[in-house]
């Protein structure tokens, strides 16, 4: 590994908020919430328990062409969007482009779920001869890595990340081992999620997992609050294109922010639920730092995974208290799925966007919805955008998945 400097120089975004990267940046920052109740039929027919979710794809209208609504799954669409974007707002001439050097690093949850559900419903009503030539393309979950590597033609491999809610966070911190060991000058990371489809949605109801405030959907998501009752599920997708700083300079780019450092752990605990003791989630925070060539003390600010669930947000926080001791109350939290929903394995691209725009901003996002924080979380959560100091910035992102998948990523200020 040559440990080439890593730099964030492009971000695009489309989620339940807005349908660009700086549009969902300002309605985050202004407090606004993106859950919305769901106006499709099937949900009211089928009696779903939770009827409302974070909705991306309301923002897709015009932004694709028809062959691609027609053979691309929401989740590919989605990814595409987002891609599209962030490389627009690197700068990247396409000319100077070297194919193989140009590596996509892609995430998902759960993939093409509503192609695989809506061909069901066809075969099952229709007949085989009715069932999409292009079905198996669209479901797959490397489908929309497939989408971004041939729009872009990157020959240096397209790779795809299954690990459930911690994808894309491992997706960026896989993309910046690529970049740092010299095996790219680009790499296209995020990932994307469009799992909004009844049956995905009951059987996370059916598991306890989501909030049933039907009355008040936007205030559903509710992390670190004490009476939180589960999270809310959303769709959307977020894309980072990292570089070697090198790179970047040679050709005037603007730099977001440096990725750090990252780190992966598994807790070799329970396939849905996390370590309460949060041992594991806590070596995954330790190793970014590591990596990043930073003691705990320099850390400023965290976007937690923090879904709204009771234990899942309290296991966060002994993970947190466990790296950081005394310094956690330090540092300024920001909990932004309570805007966004959860958009499982697309969360942490758009939480790791989140974080290098605060600190290229300075400025920590608020976590909206919290009325009475949970006493047993003694942390320093921002209600209200929180302004970062000036100086050399540290500031750590988290993600933590079914089956005990732990991902951080580390960003410091250019």
């Amino acid at each position: 590994m040559t440990n080439k400097t890593v730099v964030v120089t492009g971000i695009g975004a489309i989620t339940p908020l807005a349908a660009t990267a700086p549009e969902t940046w300002e309605a985050l920052l202004a407090g606004k919430s993106g859950i919305t109740r769901i106006e499709d039929p099937r949900y009211a027919e089928l009696e779903l328990p939770v009827e409302f979710a974070g909705q991306a794809r309301r923002f897709l209208t015009d932004q694709l062409t028809r062959p691609e609504t027609k053979r691309l799954d929401p989740s590919s669409q989605l990814s595409l969007v987002a891609a599209r974007e962030a490389w627009a707002d690197a700068g990247i001439d396409d000319e100077s482009v070297v194919p193989e050097r140009l590596i996509v690093d892609w995430a998902t949850g759960i993939g093409g779920v509503n192609t695989l559900l809506d061909a069901w419903d066809t075969l099952r009503e229709k007949g085989p001869r009715r069932v999409m030539p292009m079905t198996v393309p669209m479901l797959m979950a490397n489908g929309p890595a497939a989408a971004i590597e041939m729009e872009f033609g990157a020959r240096g491999g397209a790779r795809t990340y299954l690990s459930a809610c911690a994808s894309s966070t491992e997706s960026l911190a896989e993309a910046y081992r690529h970049v740092a060991s010299g095996d790219a000058d680009i790499v296209i990371t995020g990932g994307a999620e469009a799992a909004l489809h009844p049956l995905p949605l009951a059987a996370f109801a059916a598991m306890q997992a989501l909030s049933r405030r039907n009355d008040s959907p936007e205030t559903a998501s509710r992390p670190y609050d004490v009476t939180r009752d589960g999270f809310v599920l959303g769709d959307g997708a977020a894309a980072l294109i990292l570089e070697s700083k090198e790179h970047a300079e040679a050709r005037g780019a603007k730099i977001y922010a440096e990725v750090a450092g990252a780190g992966i752990t598994s807790d070799a605990f329970h396939i849905t639920a996390p370590d309460p003791e949060g041992s594991a989630a806590a070596r995954a925070v330790l190793q970014a730092l590591e990596h990043a060539g930073a003691a705990r003390e320099d850390v400023v600010h965290v976007n937690a995974h923090a879904t709204s669930t009771p234990v899942g947000d309290i296991a966060e926080y002994h993970a947190m208290r466990r790296v950081f001791g005394d310094h956690l109350d330090q540092i300024v939290v920001s909990a932004t799925k309570a805007s966004t929903g959860h958009l499982l394995g697309g969360a942490g691209a758009i939480e790791a966007a989140f974080t290098v725009l605060a600190l290229h901003n300075r400025v920590a996002p608020p976590t909206i919805n919290l009325t009475e924080q949970d006493p047993e979380i003694v942390m320093d959560v921002a209600t209200a955008p929180r302004e970062l100091p000036q100086g050399d910035l540290l500031a750590v992102s988290n993600s933590f998945g079914f089956g005990g998948h732990n991902a951080v990523v580390a960003f410091r200020t250019a």
